[in-house]
Formats: C-alpha cells, sequence, structure tokens
C-alpha cells in the first residue's frame, strides 16, 4: 500500500450556508459554502416556494402560458 497518498482530514470542517447556518462536522475540506441546508432548504421546513435560479421560473411560465391561451 502506497503511504501519504490520502488526504488529510479534518475533525472540525465547517459547512457554512447562505442562511448563516454553521454545521460542523469531518471532511477532509477545511471549509464548504453551500446554498441551502436543513434549516432553510423548502423539502426540511415544510415551507413551499419555488427556489428560482436566474430566471427559469419566468421563462417556463411566459414559454407555457401561450400554449395554453391558443388551445
Amino acid at each position: 500500500m502506497k503511504a501519504k497518498i490520502h488526504p488529510e482530514y479534518y475533525e472540525d470542517a465547517q459547512i457554512v450556508c447562505a442562511c448563516g447556518n454553521v454545521i460542523t462536522t469531518g471532511a477532509t475540506k477545511k471549509l464548504m459554502k453551500v446554498e441551502s441546508c436543513s434549516k432553510c432548504h423548502p423539502f426540511f421546513t415544510g415551507e413551499r416556494r419555488m427556489m428560482d435560479t436566474a430566471g427559469r421560473v419566468e421563462r417556463f411560465r411566459r414559454r407555457y402560458s401561450k400554449t395554453s391561451t391558443a388551445s
């Protein structure tokens, strides 16, 4: 088995969410930044909202609103 091929493991690695929640865990990266976590993700909170990424929801609604009026 080769020596020194494994990455360094941090016992106190932090995951920082966009909402401000900080989770401490063990990982090979010291700091990770995420957009949603269990405190703010709609699946875990029970909140019904659409997470719009670069106007995709509006573009979808515009595209299919034209077809529904034609039928």
